[in-house]
């Protein structure tokens, strides 16, 4: 069964290392609570908001290793109110999990994206 996973995270400043260490943090959070092995992701889709342009969140998982895992980076719709500089990602993934095992991961001010 593919299974989606949602995360999302902010970030302090738009710098490169800013971006690539909260999403790694991210990426290793989903996988760790939703014992996921690399290989069982079947593609990675990130979204960063407008005011987020030093570097591509995807990078991070390639530096993870994940160097077979299809990504793909989209940018954020602008919506008045929503949270600044914010990455989320949807994982897909191979799993037994049922859907309501699964666990989305929200740091920091994205916690508020539930409500939204």
């Amino acid at each position: 069964m593919v299974r989606g996973i949602r995360g999302a995270v902010s970030i302090e400043a738009n710098t490169t290392d800013a971006i690539l260490s909260a999403t790694k943090e991210l990426l290793m959070r989903l996988v760790e609570e939703n014992q996921v092995a690399t290989v069982d992701i079947t593609a990675v889709h990130f979204s960063a908001t407008p005011d987020l342009n030093a570097a591509f969140p995807a990078r991070a998982a390639r530096l993870m290793g994940w160097e077979n895992v299809p990504l793909f980076g989209h940018l954020e719709m602008d919506v008045p109110g929503a949270p600044a500089r914010c990455i989320r990602v949807l994982m897909l993934v191979n799993t037994d999990l049922k859907q309501e095992q699964i666990k989305h991961i929200y740091l920091g001010e994205t916690r508020r994206l539930r409500e939204l």
